[in-house]
C-alpha cells in the first residue's frame, strides 16, 4: 500500500489579538467622549455660575446704589421753597435729589397719641401732592422723632407708632405705593433743639417725610 503523505492543516492566525485591539479602541473612544462630556458639563456649570454671579452682582450694585442715595441725605439740609407747599405748618428742606417735609408733632397728633388729627389731613395732602409732582415713583421714608422726656424705649415706640400712622395715611390717601415708603423711627435721638425747655422739646417732637428721586441728579427738588 502506498504511503499517504498527509500534511497537517496550517492553523489560521489567532483572532484574540484583534479582539483585544478592538476592545482597546472602544475603551479609548469611550474615555475620549466621556472627557468631552465632562468638559462640556464643566463649561456649562462655569457659564451658569458666571451668569448667576453677574445677576447677583447687578442686584447688589443696584441695592448699594439705593443705599448710597440715602447715605447722602442730610436731614439738616437747607430750606427750599416749593410753590405747591403753602401751609406754614409744613417746612421743606433738601436739594435737587430729595425733599424733606417736616411737620410739627402738635399739628399731627394730640400729646402722647399716635392717631392723626383730622385737622392735619390738609397738611399731609399738600405733602403728598408735592411728592407726586416732584418725586413720583421715587422712594419715601417716614422718620419719627420725639423729645427726651420718658425712657428711650418708650420714645422709640411712640416715634414708630406715629411714623406708621403717617405712612398708612400716605398709602391710603396720598397715592404713594406701599412698596415705596418705609418707616424709620428715631425716637429721642437727633434732636434739633434743646430738651431742657418746652419750646425746644416741641421742636424735637416731629415727623419728617423724605422723598428721594428715582436716580441721583434727576429730581426737580429746587
Amino acid at each position: 500500500m502506498a504511503d499517504l503523505d498527509v500534511q497537517p492543516k496550517k492553523k489560521s492566525g489567532s483572532i484574540l489579538p484583534w479582539i483585544l485591539l478592538g476592545l482597546g479602541v472602544l475603551a479609548l473612544l469611550y474615555f475620549l467622549f466621556r472627557g468631552r462630556g465632562d468638559n462640556a458639563t464643566e463649561a456649562t456649570a462655569v457659564s451658569a455660575d458666571s451668569v448667576s454671579s453677574s445677576v447677583s452682582s447687578g442686584v447688589n450694585n443696584a441695592a448699594d446704589k439705593v443705599a448710597n442715595w440715602w447715605d447722602n441725605v442730610d436731614l439738616n439740609a437747607p430750606a427750599v421753597a416749593y410753590d405747591e407747599v403753602t401751609d406754614k405748618n409744613v417746612n421743606v428742606r433738601g436739594n435737587n435729589d430729595y425733599g424733606i417735609y417736616g411737620i410739627n408733632e402738635t399739628v399731627l397728633f394730640d400729646e402722647g397719641k399716635a392717631t392723626i388729627r383730622s385737622g392735619a389731613e390738609a397738611n399731609l395732602k399738600q405733602v403728598a401732592a408735592s411728592i407726586g409732582k416732584r418725586y413720583n415713583g421715587g422712594d419715601v421714608r417716614v422718620y419719627g422723632f420725639t423729645d427726651a422726656t420718658g425712657s428711650a424705649s418708650s420714645n422709640k415706640e411712640l416715634a414708630e407708632q406715629r411714623a406708621q400712622a403717617v405712612r398708612d395715611w400716605m398709602v391710603k390717601n396720598g397715592n404713594v405705593a406701599e412698596g415705596k415708603i418705609s418707616l424709620h423711627p428715631v425716637g429721642e435721638a437727633q434732636p434739633v433743639a434743646t430738651n431742657s425747655t418746652e419750646a425746644g422739646r416741641q421742636q424735637n417732637r416731629r415727623v419728617e417725610i423724605v422723598a428721594h428721586s428715582s436716580g441721583a441728579g434727576t429730581g426737580t427738588g429746587m
